[in-house]
């Protein structure tokens, strides 16, 4: 099929899009990458009467770096952030994350925002934004800016707190401690760059002795949203990471809490059984990895 007829436009800031997006509304939609949202267009799951291009908009593409946060304009690249060794070191869950994404040429293309407003429970970059705690940052020309936890952001399969005349504009990234964190994601897919059966990703940060501090793990493909688990992660914390029974009885309980769905691809059972594999073994290797930072500073 074909995308149903649209109008496009190309405005020069961030202000005109914003005037465009709240006399369109629902009928306008925002384009930057287009990796997702031009496959829907096809299908027709979504029928534009308007498209809006950002991609002259510089100013949702500048970066932002302190010692706490990466504050990422929503129109980055995954490329450019796969391509830059010194958000590497600051964002270890990204760039774990970005090595599941598609293929080398939707990366290319596709943002890091607007891999978060298409909300997709399989993608990878909506699953590494809950488990860091990220917030985002959004603008309408009617109620101006407003900030949210990701948290609040995923409410079903590709719906997203976004309205229909705002526009995602950064996304804040807290960095941990470098220096004992370690991270990891993993996923199945029927082919390397397919929608994940089930994925899992996990962020730990331990001591000089291998006890932990801090962890958060989270799993993809298993709900209508993508999943963090901070409270069951917490059980982690004060104990080494070292122990298989311990990482097991988390991943167990937390894909207990799932409600996969049944599909001609996998079952739900299956689907969970993946998500529990998966989890264990995110959280072993990220383990290894903070164990792994010690090692390079002596």
């Amino acid at each position: 099929m074909k995308a149903a007829a649209f109008d496009y436009v190309r405005p020069d800031s961030l202000r005109e899009t914003l005037e465009l997006l709240e006399q369109h509304g629902d009928d306008a939609k925002l384009i930057a990458g287009g990796q997702s949202l031009v496959p829907m267009m096809a299908m027709r799951l979504t029928r534009p009467a308007l498209l809006i291009d950002i991609n002259r908009l510089a100013e949702l593409k500048n970066l932002k770096r302190s010692a706490g946060s990466i504050l990422m304009g929503a129109g980055t690249r995954q490329r450019s952030v796969e391509d830059d060794t010194a958000l590497h070191a600051q964002l270890p869950l990204v760039k774990c994350a970005l090595a599941w994404v598609g293929h080398a040429q939707t990366r290319n293309r596709g943002t890091v925002g607007g891999s978060l407003v298409h909300a997709d429970p399989s993608a990878e970059l909506p699953l590494a934004a809950l488990i860091l705690d990220a917030r985002l940052h959004l603008k309408s020309k009617a109620k101006g800016e407003r900030e949210l936890p990701v948290s609040e952001f995923f409410l079903g399969p590709m719906f997203s707190d976004t309205g229909a005349t705002e526009c995602l504009t950064a996304i804040e990234w807290p960095v941990w401690e470098r220096q004992g964190t370690g991270a990891a994601f993993d996923e199945v897919a029927i082919r390397h760059g397919d929608f994940a059966l089930a994925s899992a990703a996990a962020q730990v940060q331990v001591d000089a002795q291998g006890v932990c501090l801090r962890a958060n793990v989270g799993a993809g493909g298993v709900d209508g949203v993508p999943r963090a688990f901070p409270a069951i992660a917490e059980r982690l914390v004060g104990q080494r990471l070292d122990n298989d029974d311990l990482l097991r009885s988390v991943a167990v309980d937390a894909t207990a809490t799932c409600e996969p769905g049944n599909d001609p691809h996998a079952s739900a059972e299956y689907r969970r059984h993946l998500a529990t594999v998966l989890m264990e073994r995110v959280l072993r290797q990220a383990a290894w990895a903070a164990a792994a930072s010690f090692e390079g500073s002596k």
